[in-house]
């Protein structure tokens, strides 16, 4: 039987006959599960995969699933580690550059420099929708390593840029490029590991980046003590791009599209990592259709907007840590050459507070709102502390400093990760990044002007509203959030008590031949790549 001669639906089991095959899944409500028909196109990109291969292995064995997860860690973790602590050592290469000759190369002034840090999310902005429709359209891992490759040119072109003008063309250009990494990387995460897995892994994956400064500290301390006719800053910029150039290689030959077709796995291993993550999240890996519905749907749920609005006030104090410290800390007397080392102490601290996240989460993995507002609290602190303690007492606001601006983090790793683990359906998930990372956006817009240099050096202006809006409103938002979920989460698992063991099947594979006789196999119901809102048997992670 050839492709072109067979018509094939995904269908969830029920006592209805089948829709149109070639029509897009509607969503109805209904007491019993919805009945469901997709068309093969609809459907999760590793069916052929799993129908070809499903029931050729038998359970995966307790041995042999550590050995699976160590596979897992060595080429998923390890490549997306470092690609994102080089995204966050690009993404502050503007903050090191001003402490290591930018102004006086440029001869740009305070003003300027906090616009360009604007500019960057200007075009981190209006690249969000287009960058994620080639996530969702073009080959996943060759798009991500040729990503790499554009932002590693624009770092290195910023050697040549010694004009107020051209640096604003690079910042917006850096700003393009990087808009949809890091919501690919989660992504990424979500295709390999199951969703206890992702809860414990989101702060160890992040650790890069609040790592970042501990490198980029390091690297700013050597070059301050070059002695070539090249500014310090602009070796920094080559040292980085150089890196990040390196990385675009490992990435175009290592990073996978999905786990079928992730070449570090055996056969038996690509199956067993795709039937552990649709058992466990009850969602798709990868879809290649944009489904209308979806998107729609994804725009009436009020949780998407409330995840948007809780990015955009979290990052209204992110430059802060991006922008601003090393200039305050030279505002508090300390040297050059010592910033650079204070930057690489809060990166140590800010890695030492996320594996203490990490534990914690292990440990406790319910209640991620919870979990956000304990590392909000000591931002709360130190943000108070930078508006009441007397300005002669340098170590004291240098504590509180490294303390505002390296925990709040914590909170933006959990919420990113939770924003996609509570939605289910590919295109929905898409949407809801770009509409995270819309919110992320325009905070990190607004965050540099905060810093008003007429109210140098202690911004009074900025620590208040950086402690109302960022530090208490995004705890607030995030528990607005568990309250919405833990009572969907209630009335399904109602529902759910209700159903027989027949209504709880999974769905079913229907294959028409040419003949017009029908091939029944069961699926697992994150084959049909619903949303939540459509799959009732969907759990919401609180």
């Amino acid at each position: 039987m050839t492709k072109a001669r067979r018509e094939k639906a995904c269908v969830l089991q029920n006592h209805l006959p089948p829709m149109d095959v070639t029509k897009e899944a509607e969503v109805t409500t209904q007491r019993h599960p919805v009945p469901r028909t997709v068309a093969e196109k609809y459907a999760d990109v590793t069916l052929r995969l799993i129908e070809d291969h499903g029931d050729d292995f038998g359970p995966l064995t307790p041995e042999k699933e550590k050995s699976l997860k160590r596979k897992l860690y060595l080429n998923i973790m390890t490549l997306i580690s470092a690609t994102n602590i080089i995204l966050f050592i690009d993404k502050s290469t503007l903050g090191y550059a001003a402490i290591l000759g930018l102004f006086e190369e440029t001869g740009i002034s305070k003003d300027q420099y906090n616009n360009l840090n604007t500019f960057f999310y200007v075009g981190y902005l209006a690249a969000q929708w287009p960058g994620h429709y080639l996530l969702q359209k073009l080959p996943f891992g060759k798009l991500v390593a040729s990503i790499i490759f554009l932002w590693a040119v624009i770092i290195l072109l910023h050697c040549v840029a010694t004009r107020y003008a051209g640096l604003i063309v690079l910042r917006l250009a850096l700003g393009a490029v990087e808009a949809t990494i890091v919501p690919a990387m989660e992504i990424t995460i979500g295709m390999f590991f199951n969703r206890e897995e992702q809860a414990f892994l989101q702060p160890i994956f992040w650790l890069t980046c609040l790592g970042a400064p501990i490198v980029a500290g390091f690297i700013s301390y050597g070059l301050l003590w070059s002695n070539i006719s090249v500014l310090p800053w602009k070796l920094f910029m080559i040292t980085t791009g150089g890196l990040t150039l390196f990385l675009a290689l490992w990435a175009w030959f290592r990073y996978p599209n999905n786990p079928a077709e992730a070449r570090f796995l055996t056969l038996e291993e690509k199956v067993q990592v795709i039937k552990r993550v649709h058992g466990s999240n009850q969602s798709s890996i990868e879809q290649k259709q944009f489904k209308k519905s979806q998107f729609i749907e994804t725009l009436k749920d009020p949780v998407s907007w409330l995840f948007t609005l809780q990015a955009f006030t979290l990052m209204y104090s992110n430059n802060l840590t991006y922008g601003q410290q090393n200039l305050l800390t030279t505002s508090l007397g300390v040297s050059e050459l010592g910033s650079t080392l204070v930057a690489a102490a809060g990166g140590g601290f800010g890695v030492a507070l996320c594996i203490i996240a990490a534990i914690a989460l292990k440990l406790y993995p319910r209640n991620l709102a919870f979990h956000s507002l304990v590392w909000c609290i000591p931002a709360v602190a130190g943000g108070i502390g930078m508006v009441t303690v007397p300005w002669d007492r340098k170590l004291a606001l240098l504590t509180c400093l490294l303390l505002a601006g390296h925990t709040y983090g914590i909170a933006y790793i959990i919420a990113l990760g939770w924003t996609t683990s509570s939605a289910a359906g590919y295109t929905k998930k898409l949407t809801r990044n770009v509409m995270f990372m819309l919110g992320y956006s325009v905070g990190n817009l607004v965050s540099p002007q905060i810093w008003v240099p007429a109210a140098a050096p202690r911004y009074y202006g900025a620590w208040i509203s950086m402690i109302v809006v960022s530090w208490v409103g995004t705890p607030v938002i995030l528990f607005v959030i568990h309250f919405i979920l833990a009572r969907r989460n209630a009335e399904r698992l109602a529902w759910i008590a209700e159903l027989s063991e027949e209504e709880r099947e999974a769905g079913r594979v229907e294959q028409r031949d040419e003949d017009g006789q029908i091939v029944t196999r069961k699926v697992n119901i994150a084959m049909l790549d619903l949303t939540d809102m459509e799959n009732k048997f969907f759990i919401y992670p609180l």
